[in-house]
């Protein structure tokens, strides 16, 4: 892209650069220059990319040691948990929520003097299952590669009904906690907060991810609330200190979402 300028002033060049057009503005006047082409390209960053032996060579030692450390057996799973092995609620989504409450809850109420009521999280959230035998921190990072942080929400009486609603509608295996939903075909047949009737007469705070907390999954009663607090705690640090305080894992589906035909 050739550009040329013309004119003595030359005090208070400015350049703003965008995709089509590049303006150059002076103390004097404002000039509009256009490229001649954009060529644009893209490549693919995976393994299809060949390494470079030197820098291979340079990290193989930190390889090593990482990878020793990765598969270091932190706890024992006795059976195969997968996100997609029973319909509206599984093992595996059971323990995420399970966990999320019982390492980051204590957090949240020393902090607030506040009680988490429900867990949340995203079924979608969950990118590996966890095969029987040793449950390693490789394990944490395949089922939570990302770094999505611990928040809680306040949610008023309407945004809790969404909620609810929310799940009804999907009828999909969201991990939560607290919670117990009946259906009578794709109708609501009961709702229970910890085994009582949910009377939507308060505030409830509810435990979910930051990426949640934005709309994501469609979960936009998550961006009305009415006040939200970060507890500092990733979910996956949350599974790898539970994996390391807890010698056999332990979860099975339950009631806590069911539907009659």
């Amino acid at each position: 892209m050739k550009i040329s300028m013309t004119g003595s002033c030359r005090k208070g060049l400015m350049v703003l650069a965008f995709a089509e057009a590049i303006f150059l503005t002076t103390s004097c006047k404002t000039e509009v220059y256009t490229s001649d082409k954009i060529i644009a390209s893209q490549t693919q960053i995976d393994a299809s990319i060949e390494g470079v032996e030197r820098i291979e060579e340079y990290i193989a030692p930190y390889k090593k040691s990482l990878d020793a450390q990765m598969d270091i057996p932190l706890s024992y799973n006795p059976a195969d948990m997968y996100k997609n092995d029973t319909p509206l609620n599984t093992r595996l989504g059971n323990m995420m929520a399970a966990i999320s409450r019982a390492q980051a809850a204590p957090v949240f109420e020393a902090r607030t003097g506040k009680q988490v009521d429900v867990v949340l999280l995203n079924h979608g959230g969950i990118r590996a299952g966890i095969p029987a035998g040793s449950v390693t921190l490789r394990t944490a990072y395949e089922v939570m590669p990302f770094e999505n942080e611990i928040v809680v929400a306040e949610l008023a009486p309407e945004q809790m009904k969404e909620l609810v609603n929310y799940l009804v509608k999907n009828q999909r295996a969201h991990p939560f906690d607290g919670l117990q939903i009946q259906l009578k075909g794709d109708e609501l047949k009961s709702v229970t907060l910890d085994g009582e009737p949910l009377k939507y007469d308060r505030n409830y705070y509810i435990m979910t991810s930051d990426y949640l907390m934005t709309g994501g999954d469609n979960m936009d009663f998550f961006t009305k609330a009415v006040s939200s607090t970060v507890v500092d705690y990733k979910i996956r640090n949350a599974m790898i200190d539970y994996f390391k305080e807890t010698d056999t894992l332990g979860f099975d589906v339950d009631q806590r979402f069911t539907k009659e035909n």
